[in-house]
């Protein structure tokens, strides 16, 4: 299971932190493959800033099955991979930083404050902090990665450098760590009940007597992304709508912009103008790409450490017999 587990010492080489990023590469670059059409979806919906209203829709987008319709209609298919460079630049470190910090932190919990390592309040924290330090090293690759989903037809930025020299010259580079501050305030818990309620499943799953497996680390991570993003969605959202602020033009084809001054202001003029469900809006395939993202990094990332594990083991024993 993810994590330092103390209990598997004498079974086989532990995983070094530089394992662990590897591990946490490969399992953010085929996640991000399979999950950029709903990540696209959901940053969609978060942007719009009309009600929705059930009765008359006023937003461009509302509905899921909607929204595909008019985006491949309007953009093509290729829509939906929009910003996917800088997404998998974005997957790709993420994974890399968050799960080597993870490793070392359980790590350090268990033989510098000999705590069991295998809990999960131990779990929560270790992850929260392991999911801020990669949040802080990847914020300027999120920031492009949104405004390249958030441009129209015709586009503002042509490619990722374009876009680099744009923001820098124009907003400065600050403009890059716009979002940060919700960002923070969501990314600690979100990313704690992630690892805390995956080691949960897991025990609930070893109790039942439920196999272990590949299967199961993809339900349990699906499980734990879905309640993570439903508690700490609201904070989701405020981020990407600091993101694109001062890209007001990009958005003209999608309807109404708005400007906000700061986080505050942002949660003002979204209770006021938009309502309680303003803070929900794109929850539907946020919670999908939820279960699916969680679910593939863990399932994936599970599978690499068993290979590079199972690789580790070999050479060492190749190594005894010389």
């Amino acid at each position: 299971m993810v994590g330092y587990d103390p209990s598997a010492q004498g079974r086989g080489p532990r995983l070094s932190p530089r394992e662990a990023a590897v591990a946490g590469s490969a399992a953010g670059l085929l996640t991000r493959v399979l999950i950029n059409p709903l990540d696209v979806l959901k940053i969609r919906f978060q942007l719009q800033i009309e009600r929705l209203s059930l009765l008359e829709p006023r937003a461009k987008y509302h509905g899921i099955v909607q929204a595909v319709g008019t985006i491949f209609r309007e953009e093509g298919l290729q829509a939906f991979w929009k910003g996917h460079v800088p997404a998998q630049l974005l997957s790709v470190s993420y994974g890399a930083v968050q799960f080597a910090s993870f490793e070392f932190l359980t790590k350090f919990v268990h033989n510098a404050l000999l705590c069991d390592s295998r809990n999960p309040t131990v779990h929560f924290v270790c992850g929260g902090l392991a999911a801020c330090s990669a949040t802080v090293t990847v914020q300027p690759i999120d920031t492009l990665r949104t405004r390249f989903v958030a441009q129209g037809e015709p586009k503002v930025y042509r490619n990722l450098w374009h876009a680099v020299g744009t923001m820098y010259r124009r907003e400065g580079p600050l403009s890059f760590y716009r979002g940060l501050t919700p960002t923070m305030m969501a990314v600690f818990p979100y990313a704690g009940f992630q690892f805390a309620f995956y080691n949960i499943f897991h025990r609930i799953s070893k109790w039942a007597n439920i196999s272990s497996g590949n299967v199961q680390n993809l339900v349990c991570g699906g499980c734990a992304g879905i309640i993570s993003k439903t508690l700490t969605y609201p904070l989701d959202l405020l981020k990407k709508r600091l993101q694109v602020n001062g890209f007001q033009e990009a958005r003209a084809s999608f309807g109404q912009v708005q400007t906000y001054n700061g986080f505050l202001d942002c949660v003002f003029q979204v209770a006021q103008g938009e309502g309680l469900r303003g803070f929900y809006k794109g929850l539907s395939p946020s919670m999908v790409k939820a279960a699916f993202s969680t679910g593939l990094v863990f399932f994936w990332y599970e599978l690499f450490c068993d290979i590079l594990g199972d690789s580790k083991q070999t050479d060492s024993g190749h190594q005894q017999q010389q």
